[in-house]
């Protein structure tokens, strides 16, 4: 996830590739073994959406590399009805693993589970009531908080904003942490830093209502930044893709906080980006692969949840920002990330994984 150039490739990979299809080379040819079959269904924002599904199908490329006797293949769902639709193809094409990708899918997948109870599922950003789905689950609101701590020390408006593109806890999760990460940053020095586009308390906010269209984000944050926001999270998929060319084309007006992956490995944008709160799903996603195809029972309690003690979370490198974030405020993002790594520092949000 982290290797620009694997998006690079990855994406001629796809646009080469029919319907997503891995090539069929048998790797095993010879040795009479099945092939395991790992099949992926992305949410609306498609395979392209340098967010939540890229990384899910990255996780399925590095289980296929770690174990060439694995298949791997995806169909892109357009529309949301499209979700039973296309989870019903793969139980249908027999895959051994069906993987949904998102927290929007979760009626589909539950649906679907239950009706093919001796099917393995997983899903990414949901934990569902069937046993045969497998959760893997992200706290990203610790990481969030960092970002948030950060956002305030380098502010120098007193302004930073977040939207989101839906309000659903896969989203707000970021906003929460960000939003109590500003206001430990006032705490700790005595500031004022406000927090434009969401409210921790009323959980009412900026939204985009959409993960795709990047005018729509363009709107959001414009409006932001018209109140004096000078940094930025959108929390919005590729519609955040519009946050993050205004932001680098105002040159140095206002700077973004990206999420999910790595924004200067998935986006054109860099020079604009401080700094990104990652969600470690191609980790997650290939340990899931791996251990199904070696025969493992995934077990959905507790299921996976990611967070800043077992590296599911982070913040990415400054990139760009390195040499002007001071040295005093990096030590203190890390002292944080420490401290709520050992509990010191207890991060909550209603939109928090259950295990």
């Amino acid at each position: 996830m982290r290797i620009a150039s694997a998006f690079v490739a990855g994406g001629l990979v796809l646009g080469a590739a029919a319907c997503g299809e891995a090539p069929e080379d048998d790797n095993n040819a010879g040795t009479g073994g099945k092939k395991y079959s790992a099949c992926m269904v992305t949410d609306v924002g498609g395979i392209d959406d340098k967010s939540f599904n890229t990384s899910a199908w990255k996780g399925l490329q590095e289980a296929k590399k770690q174990n060439d006797n694995i298949d791997i293949k995806y169909v892109a769902s357009k529309a949301e009805a499209d979700y039973e639709v296309n989870l019903t193809g793969y139980v249908n094409q027999k895959c051994d693993f069906i993987l949904a990708v998102g927290g929007l899918m979760g009626d589909a997948t539950s649906k679907i589970a239950k009706a093919n109870p001796n099917q393995q599922f997983a899903i990414v950003d949901a934990k569902l009531p069937e046993s045969n789905v497998y959760p893997m689950q992200f706290d990203t609101a610790q990481a969030g908080f960092q970002a948030g701590y950060l956002a305030a020390g380098m502010s120098k408006t007193g302004k930073v904003g977040t939207y989101g593109g839906l309000p659903i806890p896969p989203v707000t999760i970021f906003m929460d942490g960000y939003a109590d990460g500003v206001a430990y940053y006032n705490k700790a020095k005595g500031k004022n830093v406000q927090v434009l586009g969401w409210d921790k308390a009323t959980q009412k906010g900026s939204f985009t209502n959409d993960f795709q269209k990047q005018d729509e984000g363009k709107k959001v944050s414009d409006a932001l930044v018209a109140q004096g926001a000078d940094i930025i999270m959108p929390v919005a998929g590729g519609a955040g893709l519009g946050t993050t060319s205004a932001a680098k084309a105002s040159g140095g007006k206002y700077s973004v906080i990206w999420v999910d992956v790595d924004g200067c490995e998935s986006t054109p944008d860099c020079s604009a980006l401080l700094t990104t709160v990652v969600k470690n799903i191609p980790d997650a996603v290939k340990e899931a692969v791996l251990k199904a195809a070696g025969g493992e029972k995934l077990q959905a309690t507790p299921g996976f949840v990611g967070n800043l003690a077992n590296n599911g979370v982070s913040i990415a490198p400054y990139h760009e920002f390195d040499s002007k974030v001071p040295a005093e405020l990096k030590a203190e993002v890390e002292k944080i990330k420490a401290d709520i790594a050992a509990g010191t520092i207890t991060v909550t949000s209603k939109a928090q994984p259950t295990k």
